[in-house]
């Protein structure tokens, strides 16, 4: 999905989530009973990268700043973006709506501080006082990145891990081979480029497991009312050992923080034309039926 213009231009590449109304997992998530989603919604294939801040940065004025890494693999381009707090996280995903003329999700004032949204506002969500209803770009819930990294539909149960089996990854270096993530390396080896960050979970998302620590929406107590509370993190990094990988782990830190293991992915809702072809499917379900009658 194309984003800014001429040499400022990027694609973020979107899996669908599919599945809708699907259980929560009551065995192992944290935390408990998390993974159910309501909706069909997108999720970002890969990680944010550099280069997307960057360019963001150059075309939107955004002024987000990103870690060094010279002394942790290198500052390449697809390298993860990390060094972001969540609040630039979210202006970021703020700008990908405002490029695309859509609504922002998320409320800030004219001095760059981050609001709740007011039961006046447009788009006002009681369930959600963070992400406007009307948005089309966001930073994933809580449920929204669970449900990515560790539900299979084929079998409607979830993983332990973000892997294709569900079971504690092979710890590489760099790759994309089935079953693997970036982990367990040494500290000053860094994150690797996003498209390198390890196998696919079952809804083909890469580096959920391993590579960056990843931002939540969510506030770390479920509860989305407060503009400086801790928010969740997932998905360990490369130096960490697969106990932070797990279904089992969520961590949280402020808002404001920013470290040079943390990054995040983004969520959309899905395409018009995927929200058009359910319609016309439902419609046409409607007229079989009173066909077969």
């Amino acid at each position: 999905e194309p984003f800014g213009s001429g040499l400022n231009s990027f694609d973020i590449e979107f899996v669908t989530i599919g599945n809708p109304g699907n259980a929560a997992d009551d065995i192992s998530a944290a935390p408990d009973f998390a993974g159910s989603v309501a909706e069909t919604y997108r999720i970002g294939k890969f990680e944010i990268s550099r280069d997307m801040i960057i360019k963001a940065n150059a075309e939107g004025g955004l002024g987000i700043s990103l870690a060094d890494l010279s002394t942790l693999g290198g500052n390449g381009a697809d390298r993860p973006a990390t060094g972001v707090s969540w609040f630039e996280a979210a202006q970021f995903v703020n700008w990908l709506n405002t490029d695309t003329n859509n609504t922002p999700a998320y409320k800030f004032d004219s001095n760059g501080n981050f609001q709740l949204w007011q039961s006046g506002d447009a788009g006002f969500n009681p369930n959600n006082l963070y992400r406007n209803s009307l948005a089309t770009y966001f930073l994933p819930s809580v449920d929204e990145w669970y449900k990515a990294a560790f539900y299979n539909a084929g079998t409607d149960s979830y993983g332990d891990f973000p892997t294709a089996n569900g079971l504690v990854p092979t710890a590489v270096a760099s790759g994309t081979a089935v079953n693997t993530a970036v982990y367990n390396q040494s500290f000053s080896t860094g994150p690797v480029d996003i498209t390198l960050a390890g196998g696919l979970s079952p809804y083909g998302t890469m580096g959920q497991a391993g590579n960056v620590w990843e931002w939540e929406e969510t506030d770390f107590d479920l509860v989305n009312d407060s503009s400086s509370s801790h928010r969740g993190l997932r998905g360990g990094n490369w130096n960490d050992d697969s106990f932070f990988l797990s279904s089992s782990v969520r961590f949280s830190r402020f808002p404001p923080d920013e470290l040079n293991n943390f990054g995040f992915r983004v969520a959309s809702v899905p395409e018009p034309s995927s929200l058009l072809l359910g319609v016309l499917g439902a419609v046409g379900l409607l007229v079989w039926r009173k066909v077969s009658r």
